[in-house]
């Protein structure tokens, strides 16, 4: 067999593959030797026909297509092994065939390959960098937070109902003076301020006294889910049945250390400043990151294969179906929902799904070009670390792991100095935000 490659248009080679005749008539044998038990010829036991039988009964291409499947099969991955340095296949193989005769066959492949990126400049620019700082306000509301959630509920009969009390409604609602669906219910609560139902619905309730009736009146949303409601006016004739106020506990030491395990107030604040301030760290690296990227990637480009596009699209829909199901819920069930189809659903990420291929693209070539690697020794200091905070030595610990947890730590340490070195031959200005 004889082969070669050419690079083609949108990312792409074309691998060219020439078998002799001798080569495509073994291939066929094979193939007769495994499909023989098929085929049903008269005067001879299944499975046992010679092979010339069966072609004169069945047409002389009876093996052609699995032959075919076989010398392919074979060579195309022996081709890409010793291609490797030359380029990166990214996707499936749209293979045809050329010709076929008693010389021989040739086929073709057409595969998507990874695509060079040509980047104009990545050092010697001004990037903006961001940084978030935790106020006091952002404390106390996750105090406030802890102190609703041991709220203890008292019935209500001597006020109106405010925001964050609990109203038992019944309800009737109506479009042009006719009920829909979904739009009567008894005895339900609703948390007054939650924005659980229809824009201007809670905000109504607020104000009526237990035992009043009124109609409510609302519109529905453009884009509401239920086509046959969007953007019409409705009216719910509400009942408010009963109300429930949050008596909130008292903030003492008591409380939050019952409540939090902290032993004070004080102590709890630290607490939570630490954390909060740490989340509010992770986002303005993440979001200083993406800056970098954004600013080189505006001034590269490469023509990207849509199978490295398509490859990226499944896994920002997988991550979201995983994000369903931690709900309880389908992506079907939630297509049905939103009125998409699968297709349309997936189009929604195309853009954004170009932009992380570019990134990606880019991080991969800043790394090679500036060498940047992890040593062993930088890998082992990172296992320790991480044995350490599970009070494990760094020998117990490498035998629990898996292969592709110390890949992980070495792509992460890569990636760490790739944004030092950007983060230090750039200019970079924060602007502080809240």
């Amino acid at each position: 067999m004889k082969y070669t490659t050419k690079a083609a248009e949108k990312s792409t080679v074309k691998i060219t593959m020439t078998f002799t005749s001798e080569e495509w008539d073994a291939a066929i044998n094979k193939a007769y030797l495994k499909l023989r038990g098929r085929f049903s010829v008269n005067g001879f036991r299944k499975g046992k026909a010679p092979r010339n039988v069966i072609e004169h009964a069945y047409g002389k291409g009876a093996f052609y297509e699995d032959a075919l499947n076989l010398l392919f099969s074979e060579e195309y991955p022996k081709i890409l092994d010793k291609k490797a340095k030359d380029f990166t296949v990214v996707g499936e193989p749209d293979v045809s065939v050329d010709d076929l005769n008693e010389n021989g066959v040739v086929m073709s492949a057409v595969v998507p390959v990874k695509p060079e990126v040509k980047i104009e400049k990545y050092t010697g620019m001004k990037i903006r960098a961001y940084a978030y700082n935790v106020e006091d306000a952002e404390v106390d509301a996750e105090i406030e937070r802890v102190r609703d959630r041991n709220a203890r509920k008292v019935e209500v009969t001597d006020r109106a109902a405010q925001n964050g009390d609990i109203a038992n409604i019944d309800f009737v609602g109506t479009v042009d003076g006719v009920k829909f669906d979904g739009g009567e219910a008894a005895g339900y609560e609703l948390t007054l301020g939650s924005g659980t139902f229809i824009p201007g619905f809670e905000e109504q309730v607020v104000g009526m006294n237990v035992g009043e009736s009124k109609d409510v009146n609302v519109k529905f949303p453009e884009n509401y889910q239920a086509e046959n409601l969007a953007g019409k006016d409705a009216v719910f004739a509400v009942k408010l049945n009963s109300l429930q106020g949050k008596e909130l506990p008292e903030l003492t030491d008591a409380f939050i250390k019952d409540a939090t395990g902290s032993e004070t107030v004080e102590e709890y604040k630290e607490k939570t400043k630490e954390r909060l301030q740490k989340q509010a760290d992770q986002r303005a690296l993440n979001e200083t990151e993406n800056s970098i990227l954004e600013a080189i990637a505006a001034n590269a480009t490469a023509e990207i294969p849509q199978a490295m596009i398509d490859a990226e699209i499944d896994n920002m829909v997988q991550k979201f179906e995983y994000q369903l199901m931690y709900q309880g819920l389908k992506l079907d069930d939630y297509l049905g929902f939103i009125k998409q189809t699968r297709a349309e659903f997936r189009k929604n990420y195309e853009e954004q799904a170009k932009k992380n291929v570019l990134s990606q693209l880019i991080i991969s070539e800043i790394i090679k070009a500036e060498k940047i690697e992890a040593t062993e020794e930088e890998v082992d200091a990172k296992i320790a670390e991480q044995a350490a905070s599970v009070d494990k030595t760094a020998e117990e610990y490498k035998k629990t792991m898996d292969p592709r947890q110390v890949d992980y730590i070495r792509n992460d340490i890569i990636i760490t100095k790739l944004f030092d070195f950007l983060k230090a031959n750039n200019e970079m200005y924060v602007e502080e935000s809240k």
